[in-house]
């Protein structure tokens, strides 16, 4: 179950992985802070890692210097229950991280499709490079906004494209999306995949053993050189 540059973390029970997921993310923004003064973490909605927040939230770095942003966001109101930039102020931008700062990609009032350029320069200017990124998978084999089979899924897993970000309807998910691209999530300089279960583990392992990644776009991050995956698996 390994490929040249995924490293496979497996614990016996969701609190052993937490713990260890969440110290592991801890120093690379403690680390990133150390030399240049300031950490940026990138993070996944979805009913997951709602617990590795709630770990991480109470771990002591200097969250003051950490500035917080998304992998994809639901183009709907922040306050709508279905808010991903919701979600995280909710569950991470508390207690210890309540000094850290959030970088949302909604932006009011606009359709998603026109908001694609503020978004990226929001994103630029407030986020970019990433030092910690955070993915999650669908049971349909997503990842991000990346949905499989989508007609914008080309453009947002090119390789040539320097964009960051990309909106995109889901087929069969509530919502039009904005999210990252597959080059911007690449450029991070810690990249984890965090997922859990008996039916994600079989999702992954068929996307380890296949190459299709539009049918299967976990596997744009699996199939790639150009940055190590630390796989955590409970």
């Amino acid at each position: 179950m390994m490929s040249n540059n995924i490293h496979f973390h497996t614990f016996e029970t969701k609190v052993d992985l937490i713990d260890k997921l969440s110290q592991s993310i801890a120093k690379n923004l403690q680390d990133a802070i150390d030399k240049n003064g300031s950490a940026t973490l990138i993070v996944s909605g979805g009913s997951t890692p709602k617990p590795l927040f709630e770990k991480l939230r109470k771990i002591e770095i200097e969250w003051e210097n950490v500035t917080i942003g998304l992998c994809d966001e639901r183009w709907i109101d922040s306050s709508h229950k279905d808010s991903n930039e919701k979600f995280v102020k909710s569950n991470l931008l508390q207690e210890k991280a309540n000094k850290a700062k959030f970088v949302g990609m909604y932006v009011d009032n606009l359709d998603a499709k026109e908001a694609v350029e503020i978004c990226e320069a929001k994103i630029k200017t407030n986020l970019y490079p990433f030092d910690v990124l955070i993915l999650g998978m669908g049971t349909d084999a997503h990842t991000a906004s990346l949905f499989p089979n989508n007609p914008k899924l080309k453009e947002g897993l090119d390789p040539k494209n320097k964009k960051l970000c990309i909106q995109i309807e889901p087929q069969d998910a509530p919502h039009i999306r904005m999210s990252l691209t597959l080059q911007a999530i690449l450029s991070t300089k810690h990249l984890y995949l965090h997922f859990e279960g008996e039916k994600k583990l079989n999702i992954y392992k068929e996307a380890i053993e296949g190459k299709d990644i539009y049918t299967m776009p976990i596997r744009s991050i699996l199939h790639q050189d150009k940055k190590d995956v630390e796989v955590y698996y409970a």
